[in-house]
């Protein structure tokens, strides 16, 4: 297999400095400038790499659009608000949920759209298709770039992308795992120098057998704080959607697809999506420091059957033919079934202290 131009890069950087972190290598792998995944491409839907949630029903975003009006009404409808998208893929999602928000004109005059979007491909992307549906939105390529003010955050399968750093015990010590080269110059698997320290390590895993993997998610949790701490001197919240456990557990989930397939992660560097699952106790422990209020997690499923997918269904497909009855039906289990996205993934959020937001 012919090595991809970041795979030369990857290894001439680890022939001169050394093997790097998991964290260095997704970074490079999904943003680097040239040859990052996420920089050139559109890897959303069936003829990309995989498919989300707004791309599976209009339902999704129209959802979590009404989920953020009632955010709004609940704190006193503030003007201006911003309403926020990290990493919004194609739009989808924000179209969907504007669309959804007409129903209260009010929502519509006082609303600010941004989109947090690093790659250049998939911000023009956005751009074309939120101009044709008739949004107004800035673009940011960072957090720290936004507004002030009142805001809602939307972030749906956001953090599952941010690097992770992973440990592996070794001789009862947990050293950190790095990507190196081995004997025939190919990316391998290897532990480094770095060591975890004790106090670091939940008390109910230090006891882990000798192999066993921990996962930290450094960005997603300082991410997580910054947020937190924008709402809690600015108000409202944020509504967080991704695959991911509801507890710190020993496990490798650092995974890379392409073309709807799992792949090794090492092989074709920048040519396939990488992740890992997402720790919401770690997002919530992030939440409750900065002083927001932390609800969930809770499932997808139940979270979207209590803002009413049932019944959206139901409205959707009334007079509609059986094939686009069955369709719908099709969709509401994807997004719900638990065999398929909807106990795999979770939902949480942050708001302000007081605010009691829809589906939990």
């Amino acid at each position: 297999m012919t090595a991809t131009p970041l795979e030369n890069r990857l290894k001439a950087l680890i022939r001169l400095s050394g093997p790097i972190s998991i964290a260095d290598y997704m970074s490079m792998c999904l943003g680097d400038p040239q040859h990052g995944y996420y920089m050139a491409r559109d890897p959303f839907g069936q003829k990309g790499d995989f498919i989300t949630a707004p791309e599976v029903s209009q339902m999704f975003g129209e959802l979590i659009g009404l989920w953020a009006v009632d955010l709004w009404l609940g704190a006193g409808k503030p003007s201006p608000v911003h309403l926020v998208e990290l990493g919004p893929g194609r739009g989808t999602l924000m179209i969907d949920a504007m669309r959804a928000s007409r129903i209260i004109p009010e929502f519509q005059t006082a609303v600010r759209v941004h989109m947090v979007e690093s790659s250049p491909r998939l911000t023009a992307i956005q751009w074309d298709r939120l101009a044709a549906a008739g949004i107004a939105a800035d673009w940011h390529e960072r957090i720290d770039q936004l507004p002030v003010g009142p805001s809602i955050f939307i972030a749906n399968e956001f953090f599952d992308a941010l690097p992770i750093r992973q440990f592996q015990r070794t001789q009862g010590i947990w050293r950190e795992r790095m990507v190196g080269l081995d004997g025939e110059d190919r990316l391998a698997f290897g532990t480094g120098a770095a060591v975890l320290a004790t106090d670091e390590i939940p008390a109910e895993l230090r006891g882990a057998e000798d192999g066993a993997i921990l996962e930290l998610a450094p960005a997603a949790f300082g991410l997580a704080e910054m947020l937190a701490d924008r709402i809690a001197r600015s108000g409202l919240g944020l509504l967080a959607i991704d695959y991911g456990y509801v507890r710190t557990a020993i496990g490798d989930s650092f995974q890379a697809v392409r073309s709807h397939k799992p792949v090794d992660p090492l092989a074709q560097p920048g040519e396939a999506d990488l992740t890992a699952l997402v720790n919401f106790e770690a997002l919530a422990r992030a939440g409750r420091q900065s002083g927001v209020a932390v609800h969930g997690p809770v499932e997808q499923g139940d979270f979207l059957l209590r803002l009413g997918l049932a019944e959206r269904a139901g409205r959707l497909g009334a007079d509609k033919t059986r094939a686009i009855r069955d369709s719908i039906t099709n969709d509401v289990h994807r997004l719900v079934s638990a065999e398929e996205m909807g106990s795999l993934f979770k939902v949480l959020a942050f708001t302000a202290p007081g605010l009691k937001p829809a589906g939990f």
